[in-house]
């Protein structure tokens, strides 16, 4: 078990459990707590580190706007990096806070911050409801720049596209099959499809597909 020096106590910057106390450098546990206290710790830890680049983002767009001349200097003489609040400045600027999901982190924003509002709606939209990690929504943003007509340098994406209609729930299905092998939706299909076609054609008329 630990205790506070007296140093250290008068330091603390935020209690986030009735044993346990945030410093500026540390996070101190001050006697034995149990797992569900300890994770429910850890939960809120993530929901701040969360938030914070939100603050700060926001906190850097309002000194932009009201001391234009000094926020720059004001900003540099903080103990953070220029470059990252610049970043989270720029996401924040970008993304309304009306358009902001509490239930996905900052970086599932930034990867779509660079969108038309409604594709920014469509996208959160999509990552919150099959509960995305963010780096699936990268691949399938990644995905969706490429067949929707340019490769990243103006030239046409290569490949065709196959349109196909499904019951709801069956998309449904599929994504949720896809997010548990953490891949975009059309590349998990075309990994099954190409498979299936692959025993197909050598003769096999019971089909068994192996996990990725």
């Amino acid at each position: 078990m630990e205790q506070p020096s007296s140093t250290c106590a008068h330091a603390s910057l935020l209690k986030i459990d009735e044993n346990a106390v945030a410093h500026g450098n540390s996070l101190r546990i001050l006697a034995p707590i149990p797992f569900t206290r300890w994770k429910k710790i850890g939960d809120q830890l993530s929901m701040l580190a969360n938030a914070s680049a939100w603050w700060l983002g926001d906190w850097l767009v309002y000194g932009e706007t009201r001391y234009p001349e000094r926020y720059k200097q004001a900003v540099r003489e903080t103990a953070l990096d220029y470059q990252t609040l610049r970043n989270y400045a720029w996401i924040s600027r970008k993304i309304d806070k009306s358009r902001r999901r509490v239930t996905l982190s900052f970086q599932h924003h930034a990867e779509v911050a660079s969108l038309p509002e409604e594709e920014q709606e469509e996208w959160l939209d999509r990552a919150e409801k099959f509960r995305w990690s963010r780096n699936l929504l990268r691949q399938y943003l990644r995905v969706h720049r490429q067949t929707s007509g340019a490769a990243g340098d103006g030239r046409p994406a290569k490949g065709v596209v196959i349109q196909v209609s499904v019951p709801t729930s069956e998309e449904e299905r599929w994504l949720e099959a896809a997010r548990k092998m953490d891949r975009p939706l059309d590349e998990w299909m075309i990994t099954i499809l190409s498979r299936v076609a692959d025993a197909l054609l050598r003769g096999k008329h019971e089909i068994t597909v192996e996990p990725m």
